[in-house]
């Protein structure tokens, strides 16, 4: 029985944790809302293209040019 448990446990772990990716769905629409807001507070006239939110999953990071971040 011992076994059992040890190898149910171990089983567990390779499981993939699909609530991973769900994170970082929501950072990713997260950064691109704020993205949104950002340009919209720190640099308005600045033409940007916002990229789709698409580009926001794959890379996990603000895609603001560096004369728009705010400082």
């Amino acid at each position: 029985m011992k076994h059992f448990i040890v190898i149910s446990m171990l089983s567990t772990d390779v499981v993939v944790d699909p609530s991973g990716d769900l994170c970082d769905k929501v950072k990713a629409l997260e950064l691109f809302l704020q993205d949104q807001e950002d340009h919209e507070e720190y640099c308005p006239k600045l033409e940007w293209d916002q990229p789709s939110i698409e580009v926001y999953k794959e890379k996990l990071k603000s895609q603001l040019p560096e004369e728009c971040k705010k400082e």
